[in-house]
């Protein structure tokens, strides 16, 4: 067990007749408990993690703030929230555990890269200056052609910026104009970017994730972080959005095993999984 380990990137679902998922979902997750979620934890021989707000729910963080609840401290959010949100709901939510908001622009299905730059773009200067106030930051799920798009912006936020899932990298020769301008963004500190969900990953080469893991490792090891993804949400094929797909079969052990490849020895995982959560997320 590694004390102060940190999974930071979970979800937690709840039974539908106390928390109604939005009519607008892209797909249906069945339930996915605190107990369940602690047993996950278990497993990997960690003791905190974030609780990330799904899509499914929209701007309804109740579930998720339970969640944190239920944990006692062992636990950090990311909320979705509407711009309008006031200060006084978000510093509430700070006292729950609330460390950041998320701006999902992949799950949509939009692939338009203009359009989600633009987006995110604004969106990221809306929020910034209320989320600085408050010592949060901002959570991005967007293909790496968007984020790139938003460098220049992403560059003068007083807020980090946390890229989900390998930022979605899809360059194996970390050569391309994209590469490049994400590796500068890391360099100068700007943003964290996550070890995780490598099913999600454009790059589907073990090896090459590999081989990416180690480039950022050699970059800025104080702005990485791990998470699990679990419980592995999944759109299966053929399903409508108000069906329920079921979660990826993704082991435990597994799981261990490719996080030991990423993160080779002690002082890299004591870095990684304890020290640079523990200072984003305020545990």
């Amino acid at each position: 067990m590694l004390m102060g380990g940190c999974d930071t990137h979970v979800h937690v679902i709840g039974d539908v007749q106390a928390y109604p998922m939005v009519d607008e979902r892209q797909y249906t997750p069945g339930p996915a408990s605190v107990p369940e979620l602690q047993a996950h934890l278990q497993h990997q021989g960690l003791t905190r993690t974030v609780i990330i707000q799904p899509s499914v729910y929209g701007t309804d963080n109740q579930c998720m703030l339970d969640a944190l609840q239920a944990m006692q401290g062992q636990a950090r959010g990311v909320a979705v929230l509407d711009t309008d949100t006031p200060m006084a709901a978000m510093q509430t939510m700070d006292a729950q555990g609330v460390r950041g908001i998320r701006l999902n622009l992949e799950s949509s299905g939009a692939h338009d890269v203009a359009l989600n730059a633009a987006i995110l773009r604004e969106t990221l200067q809306t929020w910034a200056p209320r989320l600085a106030d408050l010592g949060w930051h901002i959570q991005v799920y967007a293909p790496l052609a968007v984020t790139v798009a938003c460098a220049a912006c992403i560059n003068q936020l007083a807020v980090p910026v946390v890229l989900d899932h390998f930022a979605l990298w899809a360059d194996s020769s970390c050569t391309s104009p994209e590469s490049t301008a994400l590796l500068h963004l890391l360099e100068q500190g700007k943003i964290y970017i996550k070890l995780s969900a490598s099913y999600r990953s454009p790059i589907q080469d073990a090896q090459t994730l590999l081989a990416l893991s180690q480039r950022l490792l050699a970059t800025r090891p104080d702005r990485l972080l791990w998470a699990s993804d679990w419980p592995h949400t999944n759109r299966e094929p053929g399903k409508g959005p108000h069906e329920v797909s079921r979660y990826r079969a993704i082991t435990a052990n597994a799981l261990v095993h490719e996080r030991m490849q990423w993160l080779p020895n002690t002082e890299v995982q004591q870095r990684v999984l304890v020290d640079n959560p523990n200072q984003l997320y305020q545990f």
